[in-house]
């Protein structure tokens, strides 16, 4: 018996229930991938799911798109590797232990292989720009106080003189350690049919922050929120924290204060039509801002 499909959905057949094009609700975030993708990786939950007759037994949301109950931001990365089994991510990337989670759910073994964390006597720790949480392969080691004090001593062999040597002698003398600390935030806005002036923005909801805690600390104060991890040691990384207020002008200045500088962004966005009925589309975007002390 044949499925009810969205317009431009190729038929299911006998031997294929399922549509050429499906869509998906992963955590609220909505995909449009091919079926040929979803299985692309024999025995992944994925493939189970698609691969089986009886697709009534699948979760369905109230549009009709099956649902996966995950983390919809991450599973762009999924989606991302069962297409051509590579891994690609943006530099500085904050949750690689959360996707590496994902992929364990989704039953991909191999692309778990490729977000474990890896550590060799050659490879010092700046050579794995999208490991997230180095810190916990080495409890005792500490490489980024270590770097500090390297650059700290190279800044001091090099004299007085130049106003970037000035800079870095102060920084050592105010007890400042060098370090990293991004700034992100989830962001939507619904755009009309033919006109940007008919953009509704929503207010950011929350800003994450990710660093080492210390750092933060130092910088946010008691303006950040640490309920939903009061347990990890204090030189430890984290992206469980939040800022008690939510704009990013606010982040931004007292990062400045501290003698941050911003050294990279990023951004990606998802886009889905908001009505059926309607042209009206919702945009969903996740952005991150990193910032650095030297």
């Amino acid at each position: 018996m044949a499925l009810a499909d969205n317009a431009g959905c190729a038929k299911p057949s006998e031997d294929n229930p399922f549509p050429d094009i499906i869509e998906l609700n992963v955590g609220g975030q909505v995909y449009i991938t091919r079926h040929p993708t979803l299985v692309s990786v024999p025995g992944s939950l994925l493939w189970e799911m698609f691969t089986q007759k009886n697709v009534r037994s699948l979760a369905r949301d109230s549009k009709g798109r099956f649902f996966v109950d995950r983390d919809g931001f991450l599973f762009r990365y999924i989606l991302d590797y069962m297409r051509d089994q590579q891994l690609v991510l943006p530099e500085h990337f904050p949750e690689r232990s959360r996707l590496q989670r994902e992929a364990e759910y989704f039953m991909l073994p191999e692309l778990v292989k490729m977000l474990a964390p890896k550590l060799s006597k050659q490879n010092s720790l700046g050579d794995d720009p999208c490991q997230s949480d180095p810190e916990e392969l080495s409890p005792g080691a500490d490489p980024a106080r270590a770097l500090g004090s390297a650059g700290a001593a190279l800044a001091g062999a090099s004299g007085p003189g130049g106003g970037g040597t000035a800079t870095a002698g102060t920084a050592g003398t105010d007890g400042r350690r060098a370090g990293f600390i991004t700034i992100g935030y989830r962001g939507s806005y619904t755009l009309g049919r033919d006109s940007q002036t008919d953009a509704k923005f929503r207010r950011v909801a929350r800003i994450m922050v990710c660093g080492k805690t210390s750092l933060a600390k130092e910088v946010f104060g008691d303006t950040l929120n640490e309920s939903r991890d009061p347990d990890r040691p204090p030189e430890r990384y984290t992206s469980r924290y939040y800022l008690k207020f939510t704009f990013l002008e606010q982040a931004f200045d007292k990062l400045a204060d501290a003698g941050f500088h911003m050294v990279a962004c990023n951004s990606t966005g998802t886009c889905a039509f908001a009505h059926d009925q309607t042209d009206d589309r919702i945009w969903t975007s996740y952005t991150e801002y990193v910032f650095y002390r030297e």
